[in-house]
């Protein structure tokens, strides 16, 4: 996922062919999901960036939450 945040950090180049796979799968979903919502790819971008820390927090939230077992049992 770091590699994903790290093109979204990128400054947005206007090229028609990318190399990277994974780089072209990207841009083409930004611009599916800007034309989707009629929204420009910078909203696309920070819409993707608030979704994913929505999810680390809720990871570590989840995470806190198996500390402790739901139940305890003593055999004696």
């Amino acid at each position: 996922m770091a590699g994903v945040l790290g093109l979204l950090t990128k400054p947005q180049k206007k090229a028609v062919y990318h190399s990277d796979p994974k780089e072209r799968e990207l841009e083409t979903a930004k611009e599916i999901l800007a034309e989707v919502f009629r929204i420009g790819i910078s909203e696309v971008e920070e819409m993707i960036l608030n979704r994913f820390d929505e999810a680390q927090i809720s990871e570590d939230r989840h995470e806190e939450r198996e500390l402790w077992p739901q139940e305890f049992r003593l055999d004696l």
